[in-house]
């Protein structure tokens, strides 16, 4: 037997190990929207069943989509991981992160051949020596500079 619980969010007995959730609950869990969940469906990157009107979604497979969604993270050039962290590379994103400015800052430091990175596929990739060059080099000047 099914219940419904105040959130809207459907579960099966307490007999049952599976809980099933409705396409609002499996939204709020992953902290995105109704429609984000329904297109994943739609386009079967998440397993779901529509019951009379209802779509109701297994919380086993609502966890399998979030470990097998897209991730710039584990994005791969020619093979190899694109931001291995492990040996020191580092997305725009990550950099402005670390040296808490913002990201068009990088971008522009980039183009200006201020902070050296390379391009891979459509992704810039920058290593943390040149991050530390493009610290010392320049921030370091302004945050001098300002200190006047």
């Amino acid at each position: 037997m099914k219940m419904e619980n105040n959130n809207g969010a459907i579960e099966k007995d307490l007999d049952s190990p599976r809980k099933l959730v409705s396409i609002t609950e499996a939204a709020r869990i992953n902290g995105v929207t109704r429609q984000a969940i329904y297109v994943a469906i739609k386009q079967n990157k998440l397993k779901a069943r529509k019951d009379s009107t209802r779509w109701t979604i297994d919380l086993g497979d609502l966890e399998e989509y979030r470990r097998n969604k897209y991730s710039r993270t584990k994005s791969t050039f020619e093979g190899e991981l694109l931001f291995n962290n492990d040996r020191g590379f580092y997305s725009v994103n990550q950099v402005a992160k670390m040296l808490g400015i913002p990201v068009q800052k990088i971008y522009y430091a980039t183009r200006i051949g201020a902070l050296k990175a390379s391009r891979k596929g459509s992704a810039w990739v920058i290593h943390i020596d040149n991050v530390k060059e493009y610290q010392e080099k320049y921030l370091s000047r302004n945050s001098e500079a300002e200190a006047m």
